[in-house]
């Protein structure tokens, strides 16, 4: 966070010729000017209000005398860098971030602590008789005070909020590799991991593989979804959702905004130490979109396409089954063997009920009748055995994927 530099206070003021007794009288009036200030701070400000003892209260005083320590030191020593003070601000900006909490509060704090503070040594310097010029200056000291000790608190805080996020990040992503690796997955280790990268365990997950961006400048940008482990470097690019099915999971419009035309294959809901699982599913969808085996553009759910998954588990073993259970077909021409290979298809899933495969195929009954006496031929006896006539449905059907892909 930056915090602004007050107006017309000069980064490197000319050094005033304050009297030598200024600095020991206020050095003095110090403790007085520290309990004043503190008990302002307390009263003005909600999150310092707490009760008046312990580390806590440690803390309050040691900043409210070390910034007022600054303060006279500027006056004794205008060449006085502050450099320890502002050392000890940075720390309790570190803090501030490392806790969890917003530096407003702290920042609050200082304006208020300032103000109070050159109220009280202002009344001090014009009890010594200072003309107005110097009072002028000591004033904008006293904002310069405040900036510097400011400026050190947000740097502390702004570099633990950048580490802090960082180390987060690392955490995450030491999570996903755990929950994504091959192999079985220890529940307790998921627990201190995600602990640690404070990442609340769901009931279930679902993968989402991610195809290329269509923007190259969109390539390393993670999308938004809540509670989501991102891993945009991975090839390819994948996010663990958790409780996918829930409101603020994948099932709706704002996550399929979110891809921006993105393609990309939504894995299965599993347990969270079955997340693997998912991811296999996914990345295999995402390949048969490549491939137009599946739809190339949008998003595809892999609880839709379940048979298709299966049949492509094992693309070697499938070639055999279709060059055994499909062999007849080689008999005729490529044209004809598509019309055929269509027609046994709708004729196997219809219950071998004509009208309806002619519906389905959007031809005559009598075209219909005609195709399945060249199958007859062709097949035989074969077609009525119900364990030949599942390898045909399974052959045909990823026949009409290679049709649909070319």
């Amino acid at each position: 966070m930056a915090v602004p530099t007050p107006h017309d206070v000069p980064d490197h003021p000319t050094a005033p010729q304050f009297p030598p007794e200024l600095a020991k009288v206020l050095r003095a009036d110090l403790a007085a000017v520290a309990d004043e200030v503190e008990e302002e701070v307390r009263r003005q400000v909600p999150e310092y209000a707490r009760p008046a003892d312990g580390a806590y209260r440690q803390n309050l005083r040691s900043g409210v005398v070390q910034a007022l320590t600054l303060f006279v030191d500027h006056i004794a020593d205008p060449r006085d860098d502050g450099g320890a003070i502002a050392a000890t601000y940075y720390e309790l900006g570190r803090g501030e971030a490392l806790e969890g909490r917003s530096l407003d509060a702290l920042q609050s704090a200082l304006r208020v602590g300032g103000m109070c503070a050159w109220r009280r040594m202002g009344r001090t310097a014009e009890e010594l008789g200072l003309d107005s010029t110097l009072v002028a200056v000591l004033g904008e000291l006293a904002f310069r005070t405040v900036h510097e000790v400011a400026q050190a608190a947000a740097s502390g805080y702004a570099e633990a909020r950048l580490r802090s996020s960082d180390e987060l990040e690392r955490r995450r992503g030491r999570l996903l590799d755990l929950l994504l690796e091959d192999g079985p997955v220890a529940p307790a280790a998921v627990q201190d991991l995600a602990h640690g990268a404070r990442w609340p365990v769901p009931r279930t997950v679902a993968v989402v593989a991610l195809a290329a961006a269509p923007d190259r400048r969109e390539e390393d940008r993670p999308l938004a979804a809540a509670g989501a482990l991102v891993d945009m470097g991975a090839r390819p690019p994948r996010m663990l959702v958790p409780d996918p099915d829930g409101s603020g999971g994948i099932g709706g419009r704002a996550f399929t905004l979110a891809l921006r035309g993105r393609p990309a294959a939504i894995g299965p809901a599993v347990a969270v130490t079955e997340a693997a699982q998912s991811l296999r599913l996914a990345t295999r969808a995402l390949g048969l979109m490549g491939r137009g085996v599946l739809p190339r553009q949008g998003v595809v759910r892999c609880d839709e396409h379940l048979s298709t998954l299966l049949l492509y588990g094992d693309e070697p073993l499938l070639e055999r089954l279709q060059t055994r259970a499909l062999a007849p077909l080689d008999a005729v021409s490529a044209g004809q063997r598509d019309r055929l290979a269509e027609t046994l298809l709708a004729w196997l899933l219809s219950g071998s009920n004509v009208p309806d495969v002619a519906t389905r195929l959007h031809i005559h009954p009598q075209t219909v009748r005609y195709r399945l006496r060249q199958l007859e031929k062709l097949f035989g006896d074969a077609l009525h055995d119900p364990a030949t006539r599942l390898d045909l449905i399974l052959a045909l059907r990823a026949e009409s994927l290679r049709i649909r892909q070319n």
